[in-house]
């Protein structure tokens, strides 16, 4: 085995996985390909650079990043250390000045004297005899996609053009919502009412139904067609519409395009009234727990500010808790689900790990935490100790670990939130503000007792 570790990007999850292998004492090469290559998104030549938004989202422990910003500092995280040093006012969220901010992990990282920089394209990941961290985020260049494809054993890498959003199933008013899977869910010829719904309780819970009346869905249809959109990049705009149709852009092409797609009624009886509704929208589980549940068919463009408020003129998410936004940009990532473990490493190649978002976490911070889970796991490999350091699913580092590691046909990539947290043992905590304060809690009293 080398005497070093190498890493094959500089971004988020590359840096700040860069520091926590120089601080156990071992060398490291670093991969950039920065400024000899820029990808599409990319203009600066430091490390660890911002293209999007500069906030790192908020502060407050009622916010699952939040809490995840407090567990990265308790593992001494080099970025969250700069990212408060550097930070700039934006009220309880954490943002910070992107300049300044790269400026500064590049010079932490080019200071450090196990850390070796080498500005070059990686095309071909050899792994033979060394362990290897692929941190090269969603805009992975195509000749390393082409190899990471022949290493995973996978024929393409994904690409991430849609994703609907995703609530809490215990903010879903079932008083409007039901169960149940289209045709079965109809009233039969020959059943009595009464054993239509009872027929209705046994259903299998995969699928979770909205109906609509002509009103409500009509209310619905204008605002959507009205609602504010994302300006996507230019070279997003050649590719986003592909494969996936955003719900805003179906709506736009007549008042009843959605009832004959993704809100069809067809197959369903309202609960409350044994007929048929004038539109249905569906839920599907998705995680293993139930706890969240993502809009079927909803992919969407809308701005986040958008999409809470005109999703919730869905009848039964009148309360909706967004635990993620629906997003459309380019985001190449692997099936971690089926080719990770939940400490980042290939489960084909102990020698491979895998950081930021091309594992399928979603976001500045999220991409920290799989950079720094990747790292302590790669210095417990090249000691050779047999030991894997896997997160509590009690802390959002751990749950995110396992969200991206677990088995999901309809895997998409993930951000932090406290949907994929188990729940809390004892009584329902109805408010919401009280419920996030005593996760994070929970989440924090592991950490202590880690440390001790």
């Amino acid at each position: 085995m080398k005497d070093y570790i190498t890493i094959i990007g500089g971004g988020l999850a590359g840096t700040e996985a860069a520091y926590q292998i120089a601080k156990a004492g071992i060398k490291v090469k670093l991969y950039e390909m920065k400024p000899t290559k820029f990808s599409e998104a990319h203009s600066n030549q430091n490390l660890a650079e911002i293209v999007c938004s500069n906030s790192f989202k908020s502060n407050l422990l009622t916010n699952a990043c939040g809490l995840l910003k407090e567990e990265l500092r308790k593992l001494d995280s080099l970025l969250i250390k700069i990212a408060d040093e550097t930070q700039v006012p934006a009220g309880q969220a954490l943002a910070v000045d992107r300049e300044k901010f790269s400026k500064r992990v590049t010079e932490e990282i080019e200071k450090n004297p196990l850390i070796e920089i080498i500005h070059k394209e990686v095309e071909c990941v050899d792994n033979e005899d060394e362990i290897v961290i692929i941190a090269t985020g969603p805009l992975t260049s195509d000749k390393l996609a082409k190899n990471i494809s022949t290493i995973t054993g996978e024929d393409k890498l994904y690409f991430y053009d849609a994703a609907a959003p995703i609530v809490s199933k215990e903010s879903i008013n079932f008083d409007i919502a039901f169960y149940g899977n289209r045709y079965d869910q109809e009233k039969k010829k020959d059943e009595s009412l009464e054993e239509w719904l009872d027929r209705q309780q046994k259903q299998e819970k995969s699928y979770i139904n909205l109906p609509m009346n002509k009103e409500e869905y009509e209310k619905f249809w204008e605002n959507l067609v009205e609602a504010e959109v994302v300006t996507l990049h230019e070279f997003e705009k050649r590719e986003i519409f592909e494969g996936c149709m955003p719900i805003e852009v179906m709506a736009k092409r007549g008042i009843d395009t959605l009832r004959f797609g993704p809100l069809k009624p067809v197959g369903f009886d309202d609960l409350r009234t044994a007929k048929r509704p004038y539109a249905v929208v569906q839920l599907r589980q998705d995680n293993l727990e139930g706890t969240i549940y993502n809009i079927v068919g909803f992919q969407t463009n809308l701005k986040f500010g958008e999409q809470k408020r005109i999703f919730r003129m869905i009848p039964g998410l009148e309360n909706a808790e967004f635990e993620k936004y629906g997003v459309m940009h380019r985001n190449t990532y692997i099936n971690s689900t089926k080719l990770l473990d939940n400490t980042y490493n290939l489960r084909k190649n102990n020698n491979i790990y895998f950081a930021g978002q091309i594992t399928g976490v979603e976001g500045y911070v999220e991409s920290i935490s799989s950079g720094m889970v990747a790292a302590l796991n790669a210095i417990e490999r090249f000691k050779n100790t047999n030991k894997k350091i896997q997160f509590s699913k009690n802390t959002i580092i751990g749950s995110l670990a396992n969200y991206i590691s677990t088995e999901n046909n309809k895997f998409q990539p993930m951000n932090a939130n406290f949907g994929i947290l188990p729940k809390l043992e004892g009584k329902k905590i109805k408010d919401k503000k009280e419920r996030y304060i005593k996760l994070s809690e929970r989440s924090l009293k592991q950490f202590n007792n880690i440390l001790q």
